[in-house]
């Protein structure tokens, strides 16, 4: 059974999103600060971990930052705070998902379930994939720079081995979100600040990245 921890200081909201999980199949557990969920977190990892933005003493963007530091667990932000600004500084922060609040349960779950299969689907039969210095070997689930080992969240592995499977083919935001978010439709944001952070971390010089490459008014590329 999936876990969830659900970080929320408002009572009502926190109790409603556990029940909500919990009669989705999740076993899901609540805190009502950062500090408590970061020690639950610590003690107990969960599968997935929800955030509000607004909590007392740590923030949630902190929160975030913290839980990154520890693991690669799959983050979703879930706020009443709707700002572009705070959507994309979430997800620079370390989030791999963005939810306004009010949340219909379907619409978390079915996140939820596309996070658990991206985790599981990045581990293809795809061989070890060579970019120059960059190294990615799909089925370890590692990925080295100059033979130095990356450390990518899930979300970031999972998009980089989307585009390296299609090597030099442009791949659209909308195509990204599909392919690696499993959306349908949705915010193209996503896609560009997780491209923004991959880059920090697989380029030499991500101001003028070699590999992962923007072609103007169409998406993205991963080129040798």
């Amino acid at each position: 059974m999936a876990s969830v921890l659900v970080i929320e200081d408002d009572d009502r909201i926190r109790l409603s999103l556990v029940l909500a999980l919990e009669d989705e199949g999740y076993a899901a557990e609540g805190a009502p600060t950062a500090e408590e969920g970061l020690a639950r977190q610590r003690k107990n990892p969960a599968d997935t971990v929800l955030v509000d933005l607004m909590l007392p003493g740590l923030d949630g963007f902190d929160t975030i930052r913290e839980l990154r530091r520890a693991d690669d667990v799959p983050i979703v932000v879930v706020s009443a705070r709707s700002d572009t600004h705070d959507i994309v500084a979430a997800l620079e922060a370390g989030a791999d998902d963005y939810l306004v609040k009010p949340v219909a349960v379907k619409e978390l779950t079915a996140r939820l379930r596309a996070l658990r299969r991206r985790a599981r689907a990045a581990a293809t039969a795809m061989p070890t994939l060579i970019f120059g210095e960059l190294t990615i070997l799909p089925l370890a689930g590692e990925v080295t720079l100059h033979g130095e080992p990356v450390a990518l969240t899930r979300t970031e592995f999972r998009l980089l081995c989307e585009l390296a499977e299609h090597p030099g083919m442009v791949l659209s935001r909308q195509q990204l979100l599909e392919r690696v978010w499993e959306y349908d439709f949705g915010d193209e944001r996503l896609v560009d600040v997780h491209v923004g952070r991959l880059r920090q971390k697989i380029e030499v010089e991500p101001s003028a990245p070699k590999h992962l490459v923007t072609v103007r008014g169409l998406g993205y590329k991963l080129q040798r």
